[in-house]
């Protein structure tokens, strides 16, 4: 029920429990018809959220991005990741928190710093492309899981050691396996304790207590070491940071942002990869200018087209907080919270002409996409940490995988998008056969 004074957009008047098998199970062709029938802001209605509003539209998503982030707070949104990622990480903190920890964990991500990892990317690519069987079907999707998770247990974690470092990532694929189920965030939230099934949630509770042994430990290990200062890696730097009052991070604060660059930058950047090669390998006209000039231009756009056709995150959020919010002309309610849909935004005709086709040319010249039509990263002051090192290393892997690899697809057409929890993966897992290598 709308609070005294709001004006809530149009939406669908269909019971709750039917709007959530639609988000469940068809939630694009769901929003294209609600868009097509109510406009760009839609008002949504689901058993988990009984009132939040869907935006389409990019200058409505400039209103978001803009507004003052006391008024709309994208960590309260992202509050059912805490017991993940912990209360301290950057996604689930507001405000003054936010500002310090986003100020102590840009460095490593900008600049020399990201251009001291590529060569880590490019080894792990390389490693990854010797494991692949000869003239035999294999699913692309989890061979670039391997692939990411060993550049962040490298440059994140900055685990050089083989055995522990083989140890690191088997308790990562162990603690995040529910959550690749289909169905994993969601069935992870409800194990909470509300309708969870208890058994799932407790091993879910030991596999993570062992991987925070894991961290600690090397949190431990890394103060002590004596050439602290002259690492790259992301958790020796985030040792020495201090925040403008002098003081470092707490552990539990390392513990939560580590898990947080973990979480966001492997299965996320992998699942890119994923879609990346499946779009490449199914257009002959861009793998073969991929493969017939080194353009970085040309290479920069393939991955962004990637990212704008086929997105990992279908959207973002923002819940409204100090009054009532004046968006696009509606009043929204204190504690609504606002989805700009990422999916949707993509997929305008009047910012994309025939949307669904793979064009990395639009991202070539003068006239390119804005900060408000592409935004597989989110926007504004929360706009991804990790954007710059995800856009590296999908170059740096996509342009090894096709100098080194002859990869042929197995289907005829690209995979077809599932919802697994937060993320739109690869249906089948990109299956594809190599048919040669190079040395």
């Amino acid at each position: 029920m709308a609070a005294a004074g709001a004006t809530l957009p149009p939406g669908p008047r269909l019971p709750a429990y039917v709007q959530t098998l639609a988000f469940l199970f068809g939630a694009r062709r769901y929003f294209d018809a609600c868009r097509r029938r109510y406009g760009d802001v839609v008002w949504m209605s689901t058993a988990f959220d009984r009132g939040f509003v869907m935006v389409f539209d990019p200058a409505v998503v400039r209103e978001v991005f803009q507004a003052p982030p006391d008024r709309l707070r994208a960590g309260e949104a992202n509050a059912v990741l805490a017991p993940l990622l912990g209360q301290r990480s950057v996604l689930l903190l507001d405000g003054a928190e936010h500002l310090r920890q986003r100020k102590l964990l840009l460095p490593p991500f900008h600049g020399r710093r990201l251009q001291a990892h590529a060569g880590v990317m490019r080894d792990a690519a390389d490693a990854q492309i010797e494991t692949w069987p000869l003239d035999e079907p294999f699913a692309l999707l989890p061979a670039m899981q391997a692939l990411t998770l060993r550049v962040i247990s490298t440059t994140i974690f900055g685990v050089t050691d083989e055995a522990r470092r083989d140890e690191l990532e088997r308790r990562v694929r162990t603690t995040l396996a529910p959550l690749q189920r289909r169905l994993g965030v969601l069935v992870f939230v409800l194990s909470r304790g509300r309708f969870g099934d208890r058994e799932a949630t407790r091993r879910f509770e030991d596999h993570k207590r062992a991987l925070d042994e894991v961290i600690f430990d090397e949190i431990d290990r890394r103060r002590g070491a004596p050439d602290l200062g002259e690492r790259d890696d992301v958790l020796s730097m985030l040792l020495q940071a201090r925040d403008e009052a002098g003081e470092p991070m707490t552990d539990r604060e390392l513990r939560d942002e580590l898990v947080t660059l973990l979480v966001a930058g492997h299965e996320t950047t992998a699942t890119g990869l994923s879609w990346a090669l499946d779009l490449v390998l199914h257009d002959r006209r861009v793998l073969e200018r991929l493969r017939s000039a080194d353009d970085p231009d040309y290479l920069d756009a393939v991955v962004k087209e990637a990212l704008r056709l086929r997105p990992v995150v279908p959207g973002i959020g923002r819940v409204v907080r100090g009054g009532p919010f004046e968006l696009a002309g509606y009043t929204l309610p204190e504690g609504v919270e606002i989805n700009p849909s990422i999916s949707g935004i993509h997929r305008r005709s009047a910012s994309y002409p025939d949307p669904q086709a793979f064009r990395p040319e639009r991202f070539i010249g003068e006239d390119v996409p804005d900060t408000y039509t592409w935004v597989p990263f989110g926007g504004g002051t929360r706009r991804c940490l990790g954007a710059s090192f995800a856009l590296q290393e999908m170059r740096i892997v996509l342009q090894r995988v096709l100098e080194r690899a002859e990869l042929r697809p197995v289907r005829r057409r690209p995979s077809r998008v599932r919802r697994q929890g937060i993320t739109l993966v690869p249906r089948d897992g990109v299956p594809v056969r190599l048919a040669s290598r190079r040395s």
